[in-house]
């Protein structure tokens, strides 16, 4: 008779199963959905450019003085009407030279991109409060948003733009994509880079094209101003301010596209260290939002949000649980201090999920130009042994410190990772 300890490792198989298979769904969604942004990308760019409207980037910045340079030289050539374009770097109170190396590119640049000094009341908050008060300058009916490490091709504002205008009825904001700069500085950012493509075929692409869902990052995106403010701006308790938003923009019954030919490069963690802040403050970051909307969204019944927001429980803490409790069975069964009753082929599943894990980057690597298909597929296999386990402590690390928050006093700062330039 089997106990109660198989039953809990046959419900983890079922969970960490499940959240496998869905994301091979998602996979191919994504690879489909890449045909089709294809087509569409062919057929805008034979269509003539009608009447565009006004756009103001901000770009926030605290001590971003090693990648300000290059990305405002990149945003300052964007193929856009310059006579419709304001560009706003906010220089947050930066301790740094960011204020006066981004002043000097500026001026070589031209009047539609200026420096705008965050006064010290209002900064220091964080980037919600920061992208808050350039919403107040902006004078673009579109708001464009760029993080400061940052340097977008120049055909991303116009494709976005464009696709906003096409569909101004259904749409309240347009995401592209962005990709890794520096994906062969080491084995790490090779990684990054993997996961990113990844999460933009899948989470992003694959959930549009499924079922019309995708989540505002925080870059390479624009959104109409009058529904910004009709919002009340960024949420500044959000470490994920892009993901709160989101489901906001949703709730107003707007639709959030994303289109992966508009294309924005960044620069990714080069140090374990930065890398594990950055990723636990977005955990946390998510872990806020889910628990803000869960209970709206139930009352709302906007069923699309909610199995969404359900896929966030899922991860962040059945999956988390799951794979825990089924790493602990295990040390149990090699001790001998505990053993499964059940019989099954429990090691061809656990090496399935390998193989499972190699394909679903395999279809998301398809789509994807300027990659190395074979040896990426071999690093997918380090990738899972080594990269994708660190996301285990990461979360737990988020939960921990959620937990003892209200027993330490902090203040609210700016939750920047560290730019190597």
């Amino acid at each position: 008779m089997i106990g109660p300890l198989d039953y809990i490792y046959l419900t983890c198989l079922i969970i960490i199963w499940s959240l496998l298979l869905y994301h091979v769904l998602l996979s191919y969604a994504g690879y489909r959905y890449s045909l089709r942004a294809e087509r569409e990308k062919e057929e805008l760019d034979k269509t003539p450019i009608g009447p565009l409207p006004t756009v103001t980037v901000l770009i926030p910045a605290h001590n971003e003085e090693a990648v300000i340079e290059q990305t405002l030289l990149a945003v300052g050539s964007l193929d856009y009407p310059e006579d419709k374009l304001e560009v706003i770097c906010l220089n947050d109170n930066s301790t740094d030279d960011t204020g006066m190396v981004a002043r000097k590119t500026a001026a070589k640049i031209g009047n539609h991109v200026k420096v705008v000094d965050v006064p010290p009341e209002r900064g220091r908050r964080g980037k919600s409060a920061v992208l808050n008060y350039g919403l107040q300058l902006a004078k673009g009916e579109v708001i464009a948003v760029y993080d400061a490490d940052n340097t977008p091709e120049r055909s991303a504002l116009l494709y976005l733009v464009r696709n906003l205008v096409r569909e101004k009825e259904k749409l309240g904001a347009v995401i592209g994509k962005f990709r890794t700069r520096n994906r062969d500085k080491n084995l790490l950012t090779r990684f990054i880079n993997l996961e990113t493509i990844f999460y933009q075929w899948t989470t992003q692409a694959g959930r549009w094209f499924l079922y019309k869902l995708a989540t505002i990052p925080g870059t390479n995106f624009v959104i109409w101003k009058s529904l910004l403010l009709e919002l009340g701006g960024w949420d500044t308790k959000a470490l994920t301010e892009d993901t709160e938003l989101s489901i906001r923009v949703y709730l107003k019954g707007f639709l959030i596209k994303m289109i992966p030919y508009a294309i924005t490069w960044e620069e990714e963690p080069e140090r374990l260290k930065v890398w594990f802040k950055q990723r636990t403050r977005w955990a946390k970051g998510n872990i806020y939002v889910l628990l803000k909307f869960l209970f709206p969204l139930l009352v709302s019944g906007n069923l699309r949000l909610l199995l969404d927001l359900l896929y966030l429980i899922v991860i962040y803490f059945l999956f988390l649980l799951s794979i825990c409790a089924s790493s602990f069975i295990f040390f149990l069964g090699i001790t001998g201090l505990g053993n499964l009753i059940l019989k099954g082929p429990f090691d061809l599943l656990w090496l399935m999920a390998v193989v499972l894990f190699v394909i679903e980057l395999g279809i998301t690597l398809t789509p994807e130009p300027g990659e190395n298909r074979r040896s990426n597929l071999l690093l997918a296999v380090l990738m899972y042994f080594t990269y994708t386990q660190l996301w285990v402590l990461v979360v737990i690390n988020a939960i921990w410190q959620l937990l003892t928050s209200p027993f330490r006093r902090k203040k609210v700062i700016w939750y920047k990772t560290e730019r190597a330039g």
